[in-house]
This record gives structure tokens, C-alpha cells and sequence, in this order.
């Protein structure tokens, strides 16, 4: 295991709480301000346990606040995305809380197809390899995105 990705093991945030913690924290660093709307959309997305879709986190703000309109979830969502505290599963569309809120990174995640759980790895070598490549190909890489499906074992 390389360095940086031994630092991310050791800041890898589970619990919602301490995720919430961690990119507060990290906001005040860099000078953004977390909004209280972004602020709830984060926790939404922290306390799902799955991937959840943008008109779901919709759905739950309404029931708090009646007026809340898909491009109000959609700014939320662009910010905390942009600013790395959660990841976009493309190929589901659904969002995620990041583990290293901390850190610009890419990771490659394990998407289960039965009860759509998303685990991150947390192994830069992945990211590291297919920048390798891609530069030995002449290819300038802009963003990467890895998911693999199948199915978890807790659905085996």
C-alpha cells in the first residue's frame, strides 16, 4: 500500500456524524461555505447507507420543506460534488458520501445489483494504474470513473 493511500485509510469516515465533522472541517480550510441546505442534502446523502437518487434527497426535503424545488437538490449536489464530499455513481445515478472528504482522490467502487450498495475502494493503485496507462498511450486523462457490478456478500 502506497503512502497516501495508507493516510486515507486512516481518515476514512463511516459514521455520519464524523463525515458531517470531517467536511465541515474541511470547508472552513479551504474558505467554502456549507450552506444549511447543503448542509441537510450532505447529511441525506451521509445517512441513506446506499446510494440515493437526486429526486429521492427531493422527496425528503419536502417532507421538511414543501417548497423545495429539483434545481435547489441539484446546486447542492453540484457543490458537494465539486468540492469532492461525494461521489456521482454514474452508471446508477445515484450519490454517495465520500470517506475522504479531505483529499481529492478517484476511486473505483463495488456496486452490488441486488440491493445497491456501493463500497469505495480505497486503493489509489487502481486510479494510479489507469493514469499509467493512459499516459503510456498518449491519452491525458480528465476524470476517471471505475465501477464495477456485481453482487455483495451480504446478497450471496
Amino acid at each position: 500500500m502506497t503512502t497516501s493511500a495508507a493516510r486515507r485509510h486512516a481518515h476514512h469516515h463511516d459514521d455520519p456524524r464524523d463525515f458531517i465533522a470531517a467536511v465541515e472541517k474541511a470547508s472552513d480550510e479551504r474558505g467554502l461555505r456549507l450552506t444549511p441546505l447543503r448542509r441537510e442534502v450532505l447529511e441525506l446523502v451521509a445517512s441513506a447507507g446506499k446510494p440515493v437518487k437526486a429526486y429521492d434527497l427531493l422527496d425528503r426535503l419536502r417532507e421538511k420543506h414543501g417548497n423545495a424545488a429539483p434545481p435547489t437538490v441539484y446546486r447542492a449536489l453540484d457543490f458537494l460534488l465539486e468540492n469532492d464530499f461525494i461521489h456521482k455513481l454514474e452508471s446508477i445515478n445515484a450519490f454517495v458520501s465520500c470517506h475522504h472528504p479531505a483529499e481529492s482522490h478517484q476511486v473505483p467502487f463495488l456496486i452490488c445489483d441486488k440491493c445497491q450498495c456501493a463500497q469505495e475502494v480505497c486503493d489509489e493503485r487502481v486510479a494510479e494504474l489507469i493514469e499509467a496507462q493512459a499516459k503510456a498511450m498518449g491519452f491525458r486523462p480528465q476524470a476517471q470513473t471505475l465501477e464495477v457490478h456485481g453482487i455483495c456478500k451480504n446478497c450471496r
